[in-house]
């Protein structure tokens, strides 16, 4: 384990880099890093097998930090705590954070259980859906442009680790889809089958849409199915993160039973 390095100076070259991956949603793109906070994340990145460009502590956790941590990056620096707060996107820092290098796949996997979103804005939303993807078994994000930057922190936070176990594509055009060997399901509060009655198709890719306008004609008509969900309490629609819940577990459900 090499020894980390100290900083202390707000101006070295380096924590400025970090400061602008860390604050700015799509600074990511150009730097081709990103920047993750605490044992949640930290952990769940290890455990994927990834190695951080750099780990950043503060001086307080060094001393405390896991082995783990300690070992996990080619460079580690340490930085007091008053300079980590300009990194942190936390109320409380946590005292440690990485910075990782861009996943560089970007092929679509043309037969691979797959979640689109159309122009989902709200960051909570992303990260929802990416967690629900990962549970019930769908490796692939497909983003259309508009929607909210995948690995911006305010998403990776909401995301808590799921990003790291899949294979997200974003800034896609509508044409990108035309790869796809599956076959694309849409839910609907107008149209289609009630989701429980629905021959579900395994794999397939569940289109969700913008939170105010769901899903673009140009995607509906890429469609081969169409579902909806029941509201027998009345409300007029649902989140696109709880529908997405709702339609991933469903086909996890319709998985089993095959």
């Amino acid at each position: 384990m090499n020894p980390p390095v100290p900083i202390t100076s707000r101006e070295n070259p380096l924590l400025k880099e970090l400061r602008k991956v860390a604050q700015d949603n799509t600074a990511y793109r150009k730097a081709g890093r990103f920047w993750i906070e605490g044992d949640h994340l930290c952990s769940a990145a290890l455990q994927r097998g990834l190695k951080p460009a750099v780990a950043v502590f503060t001086e307080d956790y060094w001393p405390l930090a896991l082995a783990e941590y300690k070992q996990a990056a080619i460079k580690s620096i340490v930085i007091p705590t008053a300079l980590f707060r300009e990194l942190s996107g936390l109320e409380s820092p946590a005292g440690v954070g990485f910075v990782l290098d861009l996943p560089t796949d970007p092929h679509m996997q043309p037969l691979a259980a797959t979640v689109i979103l159309d122009r989902v804005q709200d960051a909570g939303n992303v990260g929802s859906i990416l967690r629900s993807a990962g549970a019930f078994g769908f490796r692939q994000v497909v983003a259309l442009k508009g929607t909210a930057a995948l690995w911006s922190p305010k998403v990776l936070r909401a995301g808590m680790g799921a990003h790291f176990g899949l294979h997200l594509l974003e800034g896609a055009e509508l044409s990108t889809l035309d790869a796809l060997q599956v076959p694309i399901v849409v839910t609907s509060s107008h149209r289609g089958e009630w989701i429980q009655d629905l021959l579900l198709p395994q794999p397939c890719a569940w289109a969700m849409g913008h939170e105010g306008q769901g899903v673009c004609s140009g995607l509906m008509e890429r469609a081969q199915f169409f579902a909806r969900i029941g509201q027998p309490g009345g409300e007029e629609s649902l989140n696109v993160a709880a529908a997405a819940a709702i339609c991933l577990h469903a086909s996890s459900l319709a998985l089993l039973r095959v």
